[in-house]
């Protein structure tokens, strides 16, 4: 049990993430997780966040959050990070590792929280913690699964790819 994420001593977002006006338009920022309906909550080079409600969307036939759903999630929250702690510069993740602990039933509230565990100049490694939350109070009940996400970093961006930072800027807290 010692490599699994510890829960931070807060469950709510930061006071940046949670200022009238800092809201984020998840279509800018990740096409895929906007689709299934994530909502991020802070973005940061040392912590990416962000809730999901478990609708149909994401479920797989018996009705609780699909694993594959969890690991989208895990490997985006980890490379968003990854982008903007190397500056920026291409990731590429090369490892994705995913233990489901507790099942995620239709209609919970899921809050998904990502922080580096290394943050080098080639490799970085980001831990992804999921806890089923309140939905009143966004409290955090109890974690449902964890992730570990290694990336490459500093790849070169392409020049037909230049415009891929500019949500970041426009939302990210760097």
């Amino acid at each position: 049990m010692e490599n699994q994420p510890q829960q931070p001593p807060s469950a709510t977002p930061s006071a940046a993430s949670t200022a009238p006006g800092n809201t984020f338009d998840t279509a800018d920022i990740d096409a895929p997780l906007n689709t299934i309906g994530f909502e991020f909550d802070d973005i940061t080079p040392s912590c990416v966040s962000g809730h999901l409600l478990v609708t149909p969307k994401c479920c797989q036939p018996f009705k609780v959050l699909h694993g594959g759903v969890s690991a989208m999630i895990a490997e985006a929250l980890a490379s968003i990070g990854a982008y903007l702690a190397c500056g920026m510069k291409r990731v590429a993740g090369i490892h994705l590792s995913i233990d489901h602990m507790k099942s995620a039933q239709l209609g919970d509230l899921i809050l998904a929280q990502a922080t580096p565990l290394s943050s080098g100049r080639t490799i970085q490694v980001w831990e992804v913690g999921f806890w089923k939350a309140n939905q009143t109070s966004m409290k955090r009940e109890h974690m449902i699964s964890s992730s570990r996400v290694t990336l490459v970093c500093n790849l070169p961006v392409p020049n037909h790819l230049k415009d891929v930072s500019q949500p970041f800027h426009k939302y990210a807290k760097l």
